[in-house]
């Protein structure tokens, strides 16, 4: 069996299913609203902060697409485990694992790349166009740069949400260990002076450098997101060693 025929099958997995497409589209509909709508209300009232970064604060929304983004990569994937064992028939199906699980990693990331980057444009032009006289166009320094960087980002890590998912085997499972890391552990870690370092090699926080032209801290932008693909490979390969490894 060749790699095109799994890659349909993948495709038509996601298309059929509505929780994944809701997902895939709360990536887009939850930063890129939030973002507009915290843009229109308190958006010109900031702007003449000392410390307002246009280009920086146009991705308000990005911490609730987070959300999406895990889950659209959990439920890719372990949701074979959990509905009644379904990754058993996959496997009938294409009994090469490691095809089977490159197909349906490729089109995992390939169905949230164009999310993700219609949400960073979306966010950005969306926030600078509130901004009004304040607002910035994409040839500012680091604006290009922060909405491709913002689609990158998300790819990311729907796809180490899938890698985690792989491992874990389980929704619920992935999305316990997965929420409080992206959402408690590298935020409250991130603002300890002492160790905010140390969280800049986090994957969420090392990813989201390149959204500001900017960035503080020990990592750059295109560093930054070195960092977060190590660990998204890494989290995609433990993933690829426990199908192979264990019984489905």
């Amino acid at each position: 069996m060749t790699l095109l025929p799994v890659l349909r099958s993948e495709w038509l997995k996601i298309r059929s299913l509505r929780p994944l497409l809701a997902a895939l589209a709360g990536v887009f509909v939850a930063t890129a609203g939030i973002t507009v709508l915290v843009h229109a209300m308190v958006g010109k009232a900031e702007a003449g902060g000392p410390d307002f970064e246009p280009v920086g604060g146009s991705y308000y929304g990005l911490n609730f697409g987070h959300l999406a983004a895990v889950c659209f990569g959990v439920l890719a994937v372990a949701g074979e485990y959990t509905d009644n064992k379904a990754v058993r028939l996959s496997l009938m199906a294409v009994p090469r694992r490691g095809l089977f699980y490159a197909a349906k990693m490729l089109v995992v990331g390939a169905a949230a790349l164009p999310v993700g980057l219609a949400t960073g444009f979306g966010c950005f032009l969306g926030a600078q166009a509130l901004l009004g006289e304040y607002g910035v166009g994409l040839g500012a320094d680091g604006a290009l740069r922060s909405a491709v960087g913002c689609g990158l980002y998300l790819t990311l890590l729907t796809l180490f949400s899938a890698g985690v998912a792989a491992v874990v085997r389980s929704q619920v499972g992935a999305l316990c260990l997965l929420t409080p890391v992206v959402f408690l552990v590298s935020p409250v870690v991130g603002s300890i002076g002492a160790v905010r370092d140390v969280a800049a090699w986090l994957p969420d926080r090392a990813g989201q450098q390149i959204l500001h032209p900017h960035p503080d801290g020990p990592l750059g932008a295109w560093s930054g997101m070195a960092v977060m693909a190590l660990w998204t490979v890494l989290a995609v390969a433990a993933g690829w060693w426990t199908l192979h490894r264990r019984d489905a």
